[in-house]
């Protein structure tokens, strides 16, 4: 009969907590993961449906800003890429141009240009990429002017970008590299929506501006990973606690020098008697 009341001693309760703690977390990681796939999952999917499925309205997706110079709510990962329709007046005035963007290798700029509702509230438009005059990332791009008159355009809101970078003022444009909504907002003198949209069809002499899906099928290989991490400490520690139970403790390295000393005490003397 196989005993394991050694599991109720100090050295074995703490292992047992050491290892349901650690299986734990891993678990909570292995749920942080799939819930990064489900939702990374979802943005490719209204990537790929963005050609199929009918645009909404602009404002039932962004909070309508009400300051001047201050953007409304940037919106969660939820709305990204989400397919809209606005109505407004391209305002070319306070164009903003992204330098240092790259479109199949090559260098240019994103152009973007704040749409005013009829409201007096602006969403900007990135219009399309246009390469840079000489080919790198500062010679000012020739891109034609936006349509005048109201207009109805069509693309899926993207994210405000992360990290900021400092904002100039270059060839009658607002000149920055990165499309902070924040920040480009204190240059603008209309409140602002938190996102900004990506025009799906743009006009002729701006390249669309492709769009990656992301890496969902990474985020379950983790999730399923940290799973598997966790069902191995578990049983590991089960098959630690069967090989004490069994006495199949590790066996000890021999002292050799022990061992021969040992040797030679047991060894009768052969030396003849005087």
């Amino acid at each position: 009969m196989i005993v394991y009341r050694f599991l109720l001693t100090p050295r074995w309760l703490a292992g047992a907590a050491l290892t349901v703690a650690a299986s734990v977390v891993m678990v909570m990681l292995g749920n942080w993961q799939l819930h990064r796939y489900q939702e990374r999952s979802a943005i490719n999917t209204r990537i790929d449906a963005a050609d199929s499925i009918p645009a909404v309205p602009l404002t039932s997706v962004l909070t309508r800003p009400t300051t001047p110079g201050t953007p409304g709510a940037g919106p969660g990962k939820d709305a990204a890429w989400t397919k809209v329709t606005v109505t407004g007046r391209y305002d070319p005035a306070h164009e903003i141009q992204a330098r240092g963007r790259t479109v199949d290798g090559a260098v240019g700029f994103e152009i973007v240009t704040p749409l005013v509702l009829a409201d007096g509230t602006a969403v900007l438009v990135d219009r399309g990429w246009v390469p840079s005059a000489n080919g790198d990332a500062v010679s000012p791009p020739v891109a034609s002017a936006p349509p005048t008159g109201e207009v109805t355009v069509v693309g899926q809101v993207h994210l405000s970008e992360s990290r900021p970078a400092p904002i100039e003022h270059r060839n009658g444009r607002i000149d920055t590299r990165r499309i902070a909504v924040p920040k480009l907002a204190k240059e603008l003198p209309f409140p602002v929506y938190g996102a900004y949209v990506l025009l799906s069809d743009p006009a002729p002499g701006f390249e669309p501006i492709p769009i990656d899906h992301e890496d969902s099928w990474q985020n379950g290989g983790y999730a399923v990973q940290w799973w598997l991490f966790a069902v191995m400490a578990l049983l590991a520690y089960g098959w630690q606690a069967r090989k004490e139970a069994n006495g199949d403790a590790p066996k000890q390295r021999e002292d050799r020098v022990a061992a021969a000393d040992q040797r030679l005490t047991t060894v009768p003397s052969t030396r003849a008697p005087d």
